[in-house]
This record gives structure tokens, C-alpha cells and sequence, in this order.
């Protein structure tokens, strides 16, 4: 009686608080287990001299940290799983595309190695972390996530629900490695992590179009008397697919775009660096030809005769 008097007062107020203890505990977890490791295990784990850990690593724990608060607390929790679909799915879009690239810059590579040493574990992982299995395998996740038996049978049962966050979180981990994982012999060249990229956005287009395009309430658990908002079924579905394509689309293109011009820029600086540091090239950076040369023997004195 009092958890249908919860919901009763839930669904006449969308916006009331409600807190998730769990949240905070995995929050507190992690940053205590972050904390731990970096200042118990970490000095025992680097070479002496080095770094245990930069502000680059804190920064993007920091912000990985926020973004599971932000994704799986109220209100973003609570309007996505009982009321808007778009909130939904901008919950997993920051569980998929924001939160795993944080957590692995903020791994350092002698914090990952001590979880899964050189055995079998690395073995496994070093598999599942290739491009094309890592790929097929979050693009499944994410197409199984979306089908509307699972999702309306997911927001009735609690672990299932769970279950597939954790799910979508894993396998992101790993679509992820080859891009930024603290591993480097894993990652894949910056060129092939443009495509990588790239590919990674055209299989959510097809669910995308689906609810853009979609007749009527895809999934049933969204179609409810409460609108927050004042959106319709209808508009909610398409602002979700917009979310979809667009957004995560526009994040991963943006992260190509910034790969390939420090890869250029890169290759630009070192090319003028080689023109400046190279005797072949003239004070103007031309490459010297055999005109030059015959020119400048030219205009040299001839040498003395011999008497």
C-alpha cells in the first residue's frame, strides 16, 4: 500500500524529489576505491620517480563521477524511467558516450594492469577490445536495448533494469578501448580511430529513424496521462531519435574531427621543423635544384693557374 501511494504521488507530481541511496553509495565507492589505489597500491606500482597519477587522470575522474551522479539520480533517473522517453534516452547516451571515455583516461595504464595482470584476463581483454569485436558487440547492445519488449519489461523489473545499464556501461568500456584506454599497445592508429569513430554512428541511425518516424506509442510504459513538459507521445519519440542521431552522431564527429587536425597539425609542424632543420633546403624552405647549383659554381671565382 504505501509503495502504490508512492507512485500515486509520483505520477501527480513528476518533479517530487525522490532520493536513490544506492547512487551515492556507488559514487562514494568508487571514489574511495579511486583514492585507495592511487595512494595505497599506486606508489608500489610505479618505477620510483614517476607519476602515480597526473591531473589529467583526476580531472576526468572527477568528471566521470559527475556524469554517473547526473545519469542515475534524480531527476534525470526518475523522469527517464517513468515519464519521457528522450530522457531515457539521454541517460544512456551519457552512460554509453560521456561516462566510459572519462573512466579510462582517468585510469592510469599501472591501475588497469594491476586489475587484470598479463594472464588470461589480459588475454581476454586484449580480444574483446579488437575494433571489429568491440564494435559488433556495442552496437548490439544497443540495438537489443531499444527493442520495445525489453525496454518495457525492463522499467517492471528492477534487475533486469540494472542488469542492462550495467551492460550498456561494460561493452561501451570496451567499443571505448581502442580510442582512449590506458593501454597503449591496444589502441588503434589515429586514422583508424577516425573510421572507428565514424562507423560507430551509422547502426543508431536505424532506431533513430524508427522513432522519428514511428505511428503511435513505441514503447507502452511511456504512454501515460502524466506529460511532463506538456509533450505528447509522438514529440517525445522524435526529440529521443534526435538525441540518438544527432547527439551522439554530433559528439563522435566532433571527437573525429579533433583526431584528424592534431594528427595533421602535427604532421605540419614536424614537416616544417624537417624544412628548417634540413641542408638540402634553401633559406626559404625550396628544395635546391641542379639550376641553382650550376648558378652558384657559376659565380664563384676561378681558381688561380699553376706556373
Amino acid at each position: 500500500m504505501i509503495e502504490q501511494a508512492n507512485d500515486l504521488a509520483a505520477a501527480a507530481d513528476p518533479w517530487r524529489f525522490q532520493w536513490h541511496p544506492e547512487v551515492w553509495l556507488l559514487v562514494a565507492f568508487l571514489t574511495g576505491a579511486f583514492v585507495y589505489m592511487v595512494r595505497v597500491i599506486g606508489p608500489k606500482a610505479v618505477p620510483p620517480g614517476q607519476r602515480v597519477v597526473t591531473q589529467k587522470n583526476i580531472y576526468a575522474f572527477v568528471g566521470a563521477m559527475v556524469v554517473l551522479w547526473v545519469s542515475s539520480d534524480w531527476p534525470l533517473h526518475d523522469i527517464s524511467e517513468e515519464y519521457l522517453y528522450s530522457a531515457h534516452m539521454l541517460q544512456h547516451m551519457m552512460l554509453s558516450y560521456f561516462l566510459p571515455p572519462l573512466t579510462l583516461i582517468a585510469t592510469p595504464p599501472w591501475l588497469l594492469r594491476v586489475l587484470v595482470g598479463d594472464g588470461r584476463l589480459y588475454a581476454g581483454l586484449k580480444f574483446l577490445t579488437k575494433p571489429v569485436i568491440a564494435g559488433v558487440l556495442f552496437n548490439v547492445v544497443v540495438i537489443i536495448s531499444h527493442i520495445p519488449m525489453v525496454v518495457n519489461s525492463s522499467l517492471d523489473n528492477g534487475p533486469l533494469h540494472y542488469s542492462l545499464h550495467a551492460f550498456v556501461v561494460l561493452l561501451s568500456l570496451l567499443m571505448w578501448m581502442p580510442v582512449v584506454g590506458p593501454f597503449k599497445e591496444l589502441q588503434i592508429g589515429p586514422l583508424a580511430k577516425c573510421i572507428y569513430l565514424f562507423l560507430q554512428s551509422i547502426i543508431p541511425t536505424l532506431p533513430a529513424a524508427w522513432l522519428t518516424f514511428a505511428e503511435g506509442a513505441v514503447y507502452r510504459e511511456y504512454d501515460i496521462p502524466v506529460r511532463v513538459f506538456g509533450w505528447s507521445v509522438t514529440v517525445d519519440q522524435q526529440l529521443a531519435g534526435g538525441i540518438m542521431k544527432l547527439g551522439g552522431s554530433t559528439f563522435l564527429w566532433t571527437i573525429v574531427v579533433y583526431i584528424f587536425f592534431k594528427r595533421f597539425a602535427n604532421g605540419y609542424g614536424e614537416s616544417q621543423d624537417y624544412r628548417r632543420t634540413n641542408p638540402s633546403l634553401d633559406s626559404s624552405g625550396d628544395v635546391l635544384t641542379t639550376a641553382d647549383v650550376e648558378r652558384e659554381f657559376a659565380a664563384m671565382a676561378p681558381p688561380p693557374e699553376d706556373r
